[in-house]
C-alpha cells in the first residue's frame, strides 16, 4: 500500500511539472508549448517555436531571446515568394492586444546561430525571452521533431 502512494504521488506530479512545463505566464502573456527540433551533429542554427498570447488590453512587443545553447538568437520572419522560402531578422515582434501569435514553420520563428551542440531529441534547454512591457519569462524548450501535445 505504501508503495501505491508513492507511485501515486510521483505520478501526479510528474502531471504537474509536464502541464506546467509547457505553459509559462507572466502578466496577460502566456508562453505555451514552447520546443525546437532536434539538429544533427555540425548544423549551426535551430529554429524554436511557440504560442504567446496577449490577453491583455495594451499591446507587447518581443524585443530578445537569450540561451546558452546558441551564441545568439535571432527573430525571423518568413515567407514563401513563389517557390522561394525568403527568411530576414526582424527587429521584434508585435504581440496584439488580446490575439495569440504563432511562432511556427514557414512564418515567424526564433533562430538559434551559433549552436554549442546538437540538439537531441526529447532534450530541452533554457531561454529568456524580453518582452517589452511583460518583461522576462523564462521557458524551457522542449526538443521534439514536431510540435509537443497541447496540454
Amino acid at each position: 500500500m505504501r508503495n501505491r502512494k508513492w507511485f501515486y504521488s510521483l505520478a501526479t506530479a510528474a502531471f504537474v511539472f509536464s502541464t506546467q512545463a509547457y505553459s509559462y505566464q507572466q502578466g496577460p502573456v502566456q508562453i505555451g508549448q514552447p520546443y525546437a527540433r532536434p539538429t544533427v551533429q555540425g548544423q549551426q542554427v535551430a529554429a524554436g517555436y511557440m504560442k504567446i498570447v496577449n490577453s491583455g488590453k495594451a499591446n507587447d512587443r518581443l524585443l530578445e531571446v537569450k540561451s546558452n545553447v546558441s551564441q545568439s538568437v535571432e527573430l525571423h520572419s518568413m515567407r514563401m515568394d513563389g517557390d522561394i522560402a525568403r527568411m530576414r531578422q526582424v527587429d521584434v515582434m508585435e504581440i496584439p492586444a488580446g490575439k495569440t501569435v504563432e511562432l511556427k514553420p514557414s512564418g515567424l520563428h526564433l533562430m538559434f546561430v551559433g549552436l554549442q551542440k546538437p540538439l537531441l531529441s526529447g532534450s530541452s534547454f533554457p531561454a529568456v525571452l524580453k518582452f517589452e512591457k511583460a518583461g522576462d519569462i523564462n521557458v524551457v524548450l522542449k526538443v521534439e521533431p514536431s510540435p509537443p501535445p497541447l496540454q
